[in-house]
């Protein structure tokens, strides 16, 4: 029996194409390696890629020193718990604005869809750091899922009980 020589070509060519697409995916995989630290992006772009080397130490060096600040502990527990999932999201730095001891970084999330049919998005939010005593710069803040909302802001107490005047029990 003859072989089918149409069949062979097709099979030939997909495992070429297997073959260039692996080729391409190793050759362009991109590790993440810290930068510098004196910009406020650079600070920005490192405490990020700290989060996701899961170096939650290098991470919390960069958080800046202040009443209601998390214990290291309270920091790293946001994460192993996933309470806070910096790999659900893609991070984009914009512009930077430095106001004499207060920077802004202008960042832009990208959220993927949880389903394969689903539309990704961008939200475009704000990362505030201010500089320390030693001139260096240290995030005040960032937004979700960066950032937990009750660090630095104190603990919200219940509200007190309205009294009910006698009688209207």
């Amino acid at each position: 029996m003859k072989p089918d020589r149409f069949l062979t070509f097709i099979l030939g060519g997909v495992l070429l194409l297997v073959i260039l697409s692996l080729t391409v995916y190793f050759t362009r995989q991109q590790t993440l390696d810290y930068g510098e630290e004196d910009s406020p992006a650079g600070v920005v772009r490192n405490y990020v890629i700290a989060l996701l080397k899961a170096d939650y130490s290098k991470a919390y060096s960069y958080l800046k020193e202040g009443e209601f600040k998390p214990d290291e502990t309270q920091f790293r527990q946001a994460f192993l718990t996933s309470q806070l999932d910096p790999r659900s999201v893609s991070l984009e730095l914009g512009k930077v604005t430095i106001d004499d001891e207060i920077a802004t970084v202008d960042l832009f999330l990208i959220r993927n869809a949880n389903d394969p049919f689903g539309n990704s998005f961008t939200e475009n939010w704000q990362a505030t750091l201010r500089r320390d005593q030693n001139g260096k710069w240290k995030l005040e803040s960032m937004p979700y899922p960066y950032w937990s909302w009750d660090w630095y802001n104190p603990a919200v107490a219940p509200p007190e009980p309205i009294p009910v005047p006698a009688g209207q029990d």
